[in-house]
């Protein structure tokens, strides 16, 4: 169904019947049918005016309950097995004594209905020859096609935190006309960061190609296939949102790519060569530095050419790119989770917990990630939004999720306590400062000084400055001595000194009385 959006798109841009035919590699009476159906639902006196525009915000289901498309060519399944083995039969060829009749003797055994010899021996000719013709210099017209591959090598970056080199994938982009380049690492070959980069690689360029010429990789292609290679849904999704088709590159055949092939080898000398002896601590520093080299790299004249890759682009490429579609192309996940009891969600994509409020502790919430967010709603309303993180088994907290005794629990600090006691009484600031002198274990201070806060809102400011005058007088650094002079109403009072010498009296037992005590006998 996603070809029938392709096909609009190819006919908007002007292609002709068989070259649309032979991108989406369907037959041109199917194309001609398609087209007809086209004009006859844009011309049509329907009571809503359909527009190409409109074809193309359609679902694919509702698009294709408009053209009623008919049903596939016929194939012959005999030919299917064939050009299945074909691979097999070329390469036992090569083998000393092996023959076409031995092949055909075992294919008959296999497929006892299958071709007759002089049928087998055809199709194997058609092979042959096709194999064996020359390579030729393609003609590429400006802003047509972008070639986009991963480099064979990775390029790493070292963890600041845990000291680990995390390797990540190069991915390279280039328009044949200019040979203009493009390149950024990401984390992995996924999906996911694969739509990221070629994002990305528009809006460096400024403009969309006509057709997306990708590699037969799993984020591109699901199977890889000569004639009909499936296509990634969410590589269709991209290319519809940004106006383009896509054609990969047929499987093992590097000379349909063959100028993405070469800026890969000419990145490893001018880019990966380059920064061998340099070390990033995250991956927007070694972006920022690829950035750099690739930008010398356009700007370099090119070999028996009077100009460099960059004004090729802008002088007769740029111009000629599609518009940008006002928003970036995202990729969303979905997953259903529970909110635990210390009011955080676990999302095992990332092996990370993420904060909700509290108040939805035991709620089911749905989670929608991108590449570099994560979204969290409740009853369809969005409740938290966080940054995605890679870090197994850590938190990432929004500190207003918390219940308010977890937030006074997390912002418990010295300069916490002093701002806040600096906020009821400059005298109490001074003593807890000297609270904080004292030789004694962070939690117990952190305590001691919950205590005096709370004093301050239940007592006089007047009678709880006096009673820490007091305290500070004597050196006694303790919530229970302050609340004990409140208490019993002592602020005005001093602490006297009960070191004091006893009266001298006559009532006095000496040396001599213990000394007749012990010859006392029992």
């Amino acid at each position: 169904m996603s070809q029938i959006k392709q096909m609009i798109i190819l006919n908007r841009q002007g292609k002709g019947v068989k070259t649309i035919a032979r991108i989406l590699d369907i037959s041109k009476n199917t194309v001609k049918t398609y087209l007809f159906k086209l004009d006859k639902l844009l011309t049509s006196n329907r009571s809503e005016k359909l527009t190409v525009e409109t074809l193309l915000g359609l679902d694919e289901p509702e698009l294709y309950t408009l053209f009623h498309p008919g049903n596939p060519s016929y194939k012959d399944s005999r030919y299917e097995y064939f050009k299945a083995n074909l691979g097999y039969y070329l390469k036992e060829l090569e083998k000393t004594g092996v023959t076409r009749a031995v092949l055909w003797e075992e294919y008959r055994q296999a497929i006892p209905d299958g071709y007759s010899y002089s049928q087998f021996c055809f199709h194997l000719d058609q092979q042959q020859t096709a194999k064996g013709k020359p390579s030729m210099v393609l003609d590429h017209k400006p802003a047509e096609k972008l070639y986009i591959d991963f480099a064979g090598k990775t390029i790493s970056y070292v963890d600041r935190e845990t000291g680990e080199v995390i390797a990540c994938q190069l991915f390279v982009a280039c328009l044949p006309f200019s040979d203009y380049a493009f390149a950024m690492a990401v984390p992995s070959q996924s999906t996911a960061d694969f739509l990221y980069a070629l994002s990305r690689c528009m809006e460096d360029l400024g403009g969309v190609p006509q057709l997306l010429v990708p590699d037969n990789l799993k984020a591109a292609v699901v199977k890889a296939d000569r004639y009909e290679p499936d296509i990634n849904q969410a590589l269709e999704y991209f290319a519809n949102h940004y106006a383009t088709a896509v054609l990969p590159a047929r499987a093992r055949k590097p000379q349909d790519k063959a100028l993405v092939e070469n800026q890969v080898k000419i990145l490893y000398s001018r880019v990966y060569a380059k920064l061998r002896n340099m070390q990033f601590f995250d991956l927007t520093a070694l972006n920022g530095a690829i950035r750099t080299k690739l930008k010398s790299h356009n700007q370099t004249r090119m070999q028996k050419k009077p100009y460099c890759r960059e004004e090729k682009f802008l002088a007769d490429e740029k111009a000629l790119l599609g518009d940008l579609p006002a928003e970036r192309f995202e990729l969303r996940s979905y997953s259903l989770l529970t909110v635990a009891k210390n009011n955080h969600v676990y999302l095992s994509a990332d092996k990370h917990y993420y904060s909700v409020p509290h108040t939805l502790m035991g709620s089911k919430v749905k989670v929608a990630y991108t590449r570099s967010m994560v979204f969290i709603y409740h009853e369809g309303k969005k409740v938290a939004v966080h940054s995605r993180s890679f870090k197994i088994g850590a938190y990432s907290t929004v500190k207003e999720h918390l219940c308010s005794h977890h937030q006074h629990y997390r912002d418990r600090s010295p300069e916490y306590y002093r701002n806040q006691s600096a906020k009821v009484s400059k005298v109490l600031y001074e003593y807890v400062c000297l609270l904080f002198e004292q030789n004694r274990y962070p939690e117990q201070l952190y305590r001691s000084c919950d205590g005096l806060l709370a004093l301050a809102r239940k007592s006089d400011t007047g009678a709880l400055e006096k009673a820490c005058k007091t305290a500070m007088e004597n050196g006694i650094f303790s919530y229970k001595f302050i609340k004990n002079i409140i208490e019993n109403h002592m602020e005005d009072e001093s602490v006297q000194n009960n070191n004091t010498a006893l009266p001298k009296h006559q009532n006095l037992r000496g040396k001599a009385y213990y000394s007749n005590q012990q010859t006392i006998k029992f």
